[in-house]
């Protein structure tokens, strides 16, 4: 096998993996440890994957690499769905109500389930409070639903509000339940998102609450991103796509967070 040829193997098995190895591209391709050193230099040269202690990873697994609003709505949508439709069931069943939805995509999939809510008796409330325009969006023209948002700077990139005023904002409540997204969930990291700002408020959101939902697709299993918000004892549920494998289990399982699969 020529050299780009193998290149180009290496380059595909990273985006499709995430993360290569020396020792496994070594015996993949019947070549020294040195030669795969030498590939994965060029490559990393060339911008395809970014270089890591034993190996490398692909350019989309940077710490700091964020996908915008409109790139993430277009991704695992049918996983994405099942885990806002399974969300529904921690909805505090109670005659008045309180939960925070984060910004992020799986929540707003769940904003989307609330258009349907309707109380179950006429003295019912549910509030829910947010940072995200687009979930203030989706649920502001609904009356069952009571809508009180959290005011900041908003972020271009996630539409999601974050600064010192929405943490003071969090800080002085205390709602039942807050359906969190993440951008990583590793099992000994915990959860992560690339943007301090945003970490920051989501850190709050877990402190205030007296419940945390965690909404996260199995896409982001073992993934570490630049800012940990919250360890893994730090939320109460997870809802998810598909079981985590056996490493993340064993953290989840030992920190004591239900693991549900929509």
């Amino acid at each position: 096998m020529f050299a780009h040829e193998r290149h180009e193997r290496i380059a595909a098995l990273a985006a499709a993996e995430g993360r290569v190895s020396v020792h496994e591209l070594a015996e993949l391709f019947d070549v020294t440890q040195e030669t795969v050193r030498r590939d994965l230099d060029a490559l990393e040269a060339e911008g395809k994957l970014r270089r890591v202690h034993g190996g490398a990873i692909a350019m989309d697994r940077l710490s700091m690499v964020e996908p915008s609003l409109s790139e993430r709505q277009s991704q695992n949508q049918q996983q994405k769905q099942r885990i806002a439709r399974a969300a529904l069931r921690f909805l505090p069943r109670t005659s008045t109500a309180s939960v925070i939805l984060d910004a992020g995509t799986s929540t707003e999939l769940l904003a989307e389930q609330l258009t349907a809510w309707a109380p179950a008796a006429a003295a019912e409330e549910l509030l829910v409070i947010t940072n995200a325009v687009p979930i203030a969006q989706r649920l502001c023209n609904r009356p069952e639903v009571s809508l009180e948002i959290l005011g900041g700077r908003v972020r271009g990139l996630t539409s999601a509000a974050v600064g010192s005023g929405v943490i003071a904002q969090l800080q002085g409540l205390r709602p039942d339940i807050a359906f969190i997204g993440a951008n990583g969930l590793h099992s000994r990291f915990g959860l992560s998102t690339p943007d301090a700002l945003e970490a920051a408020v989501k850190t709050a959101m877990v402190q205030v609450a007296h419940r945390v939902v965690a909404l996260v697709d199995s896409s982001k299993f073992e993934q570490e991103t630049l800012v940990r918000f919250a360890a893994l004892e730090a939320i109460d549920v997870l809802v998810t796509d598909q079981r985590p494998g056996a490493e993340l289990a064993a953290a989840l399982d030992q920190a004591g967070v239900d693991v549900v699969v929509a």
